[in-house]
């Protein structure tokens, strides 16, 4: 077993450790993502920051905890990957007296825990000029640190905000907090952007123009929107002279075109707009200046396979929609595109009803099944378990491929998450419910070799069904190795030994083949003296028992 490890991609693997892994399935609280072990992983959604950005046969890293758990399923962890490689990152490019920005997750005793890109410790005494009393006001805020010290060993952070702001006060400073009021509109200078706003220098004061008040359109980055050492007018929005805090809006400046926005775009009313940013989700939709919609990946067709916007949309183009939601204070519009249309999975349940027997070609094949175009835009799935009475299939290719053109009987019909399962064994009938007109124990069948394992030989015989040689079973010297004496596509001649109905298994003998029924009864006396008048369950105990083997 060790050496059937080593040679296998199990052996690469090592709890512990970032492996990479495709992602194979996304489910609404899990995603199942292949490793290359024995079987697949799930990791839960909330692992993930936005689980509609994934995609099928995406490669990512994740963490290997444990190669099994009890159910011989890896466990694995995206988030602990990412906290592993941002703290390598930390210790590559940040040392004690950095700068950082990160963003408030929790409080802990004694102060603050702050994520920049790792979780670091914020002690109370660190956060502000005067240690605050409520530590909530400052959860899910984001600001800069200083790193104080960094513990490898512990892999322990520790991080002030209070000397930032102490090294930044100056008489001017004080001057321009006594004089700015809300409201008031001042010229600045863009000093630096980050991810979550832009800093302005208003003469020798700087004030925080946050994403949110830079646009009021949808923006995915500052950017976008403002150039180091640009400089715009801003109102000041809030000033905060016992922390020194200034807020400022660059959209106050301006109307808010989301005043009268349910009169200006009512739900169900058909409005054109241009595409001005795709995503990997979805395409935003200008309606008009400052306003957007988002027309989400799944709105865009009712039957064709859009794994994201640009394989449709181009940016720049002119296209209609109809509003399917309006969320005022998030300024969010939700937009379809098949609304434009008649969907035709409404028809679904009455042209395909379940148990009909339907034709299709094969589109698609997964690790689990396969996909079977009954129609355009219309597919059913045949699961592997659903394709054979009589095999077990490990994988689609060994029975389909794409183009092929099957007869199915229709399994279920779900419409709200369009899906249609269909069989392929259930077009015709089980022939395990009739095995004894087949085989019986004893007959001598005849059959071809399709698979060797290390423990036996299959041998598939009529009806499609497949026996098992046990290496036991296959010569009267002892076989080391199966290879060595049978081949796949070998003919051979073997003795039915046991059938396991329930199992729904065939037992074979190939050196009992040639017995003749006096050596058959010469096996099955010397049987009976060894072991007496016992419960036999097969033909196949009788020989293993009388030769002192174990099948």
């Amino acid at each position: 077993m060790e050496e059937l490890l080593a040679g296998s991609e199990l052996g690469n693997l090592h709890p512990g450790t970032i492996v990479k892994g495709t992602i194979t399935e996304v489910r609404q609280n899990e995603v199942i993502v292949d490793i290359g072990g024995k079987s697949e992983g799930a990791i839960p959604a909330h692992e993930f920051f936005d689980i509609g950005e994934l995609s099928i046969g995406e490669e990512i890293e994740v963490y290997l905890e444990k190669l099994e758990d009890k159910e011989g399923n890896p466990i694995l962890s995206f988030d602990k990957a990412e906290q592993k490689k941002n703290w390598e990152n930390i210790l590559s490019n940040c040392e004690e007296g950095a700068i950082i920005p990160g963003r408030v997750k929790s409080k802990v005793k004694g102060g603050l825990i702050v994520s920049i890109g790792v979780d670091a410790f914020l002690p109370a005494s660190q956060i502000d000029i005067q240690p605050p009393k409520n530590l909530d006001q400052y959860l899910a805020q984001t600001y800069d640190f200083k790193i104080l010290k960094i513990n490898t060993e512990r892999r322990n952070i520790v991080i002030s905000r209070r000397e930032l702001i102490e090294e930044q006060r100056q008489e001017k400073r004080r001057t321009l907090l006594e004089e700015v009021k809300p409201g008031d509109t001042r010229r600045g200078t863009v000093k630096n952007i980050t991810d979550y706003g832009a800093f302005i220098d208003l003469d020798g004061l700087d004030g925080l123009l946050h994403i949110t008040d830079m646009s009021w359109g949808r923006i995915s980055h500052p950017s976008e929107m403002l150039k180091v050492g640009e400089e715009i007018n801003v109102m000041i929005i809030e000033v905060d002279r016992e922390r020194e805090r200034v807020s400022l809006g660059l959209k106050q400046t301006t109307e808010n075109p989301w005043e009268n926005i349910e009169k200006k775009f009512p739900v169900g009313v058909k409005v054109s707009g241009k595409v001005v940013n795709l995503v990997p989700y979805g395409a935003f939709i200008e309606l008009e200046e400052g306003v957007e919609g988002l027309v989400h990946v799944t709105e865009l067709s009712w039957t064709k396979r859009i794994s994201k916007p640009s394989e449709v949309l181009k940016v720049g183009e002119e296209i209609d929609a109809v509003v399917l939601g309006i969320q005022k204070d998030e300024q969010k519009i939700s937009l379809g595109v098949r609304q434009l249309e008649v969907n035709p999975w409404d028809m679904a349940r009455h042209n395909y009803p379940v148990g009909a027997r339907v034709r299709g070609k094969v589109r698609n094949l997964t690790t689990y099944g396969a996909f079977v175009e009954l129609e355009e835009g219309i597919d059913g799935m045949v699961h592997v378990s659903d394709m054979s009475w009589t095999r077990k299939i490990n994988h689609p290719s060994e029975m389909l491929q794409k183009g092929d053109e099957i007869d199915a009987t229709v399994l279920d019909v779900d419409v709200d998450n369009q899906r249609i399962s269909l069989g392929m064994k259930q077009v015709t009938d089980d022939p395990w419910n009739e095995i004894d007109r087949y085989f019986k124990i004893g007959d001598v069948v005849g059959g071809k070799v399709t698979k060797i394992t290390n423990y036996g030989a299959f041998i598939q015989l009529d009806q499609d069904i497949d026996g098992l040689v046990h290496i036991s079973q296959i010569a009267e010297d002892h076989v080391e190795k199966i290879k060595d004496v049978l081949n796949e596509g070998d003919e051979v001649k073997a003795r039915v030994i046991k059938i396991d109905r329930d199992e729904r298994r065939i037992g074979l003998s190939i050196k009992a083949a040639a017995y003749d029924s006096d050596q058959l009864a010469a096996e099955v006396a010397a049987f009976d003296k060894v072991k007496g008048d016992a419960d036999l369950t097969s033909l196949g105990d009788i020989l293993d028992q009388a030769t002192g083997k174990d099948s």
